[in-house]
């Protein structure tokens, strides 16, 4: 597993960087939100973790332009600050997990098992597959458990944004742009309207409930 570290401060990053070495990681170390940016989008790595307070560009930043792109490489962020607006943004933008310096390392050892070992689609070509639930991207067909889903085409976008981003909070503007597009301008409480008529068309052939809300962010898969 290959982690990148981006920590500006050269005590924790070198201390992060030993015991995820021990723990049998590959790992590397930048300190600049803008070189990290530049080494994220010419090569692979399985986790991020990242820093807020960064100098170049923050954390937030680097993270919401990494999304902005199509790079769902699972980020952690890490922060000296506690506030709920910090981690909600966080979150917000597109972060598989959160810690607050000062932590043991300990707990980001056992966050990041977490998030290395959260479920993943099966893809295969134009199909998405994930427990019993499978969508077509080129027939444009849902089934679960082999029996189809009839999805309009506004819920079908739904569903399909929350499948390729499997395991990450998509918030509420997030869904809207992908799905109602940049230019939409009405209430974002469109998209908790149509999750409800996902959620009962799917529960309607499974008692499973695939969509989890996670409260005052948005929603996800897995």
């Amino acid at each position: 597993m290959k982690i990148l570290i981006v920590e500006d401060e050269a005590k924790i990053a070198r201390f992060v960087s030993l015991e995820l070495k021990h723990e049998e990681y590959d790992t590397r170390s930048v300190g600049d939100g803008r070189e990290a940016l530049d080494i994220i989008s010419s090569e692979e790595f399985d986790l991020i973790i990242l820093d807020i307070m960064l100098p170049g560009l923050n954390g937030l930043e680097v993270l919401r332009r990494m999304r902005k792109d199509g790079n769902m490489t699972p980020v952690i962020m890490l922060t000296a600050r506690d506030s709920v607006m910090d981690k909600v943004s966080g979150l917000d933008m597109g972060a598989n997990d959160y810690l607050t310096k000062p932590f043991a390392i300990e707990e980001l050892l056992a966050r990041i098992r977490a998030v290395l070992r959260a479920p993943k689609p099966v893809t295969n070509g134009d199909i998405i597959s994930y427990e019993g639930l499978v969508l077509d991207r080129q027939g444009h067909t849902v089934t679960v458990n082999g029996t189809e889903v009839e999805l309009t085409v506004k819920e079908y976008g739904l569903l399909q944004a929350l499948l390729e981003n499997l395991s990450t909070v998509m918030s509420r503007e997030q869904l809207l742009e992908k799905v109602w597009g940049y230019d939409y301008f009405g209430e974002t409480n469109v998209v908790d309207v149509y999750i409800r008529y996902v959620r009962s068309k799917l529960e309607a052939v499974t008692p499973k409930r695939y969509i989890q809300t996670v409260r005052g962010v948005g929603y996800k898969i897995g």
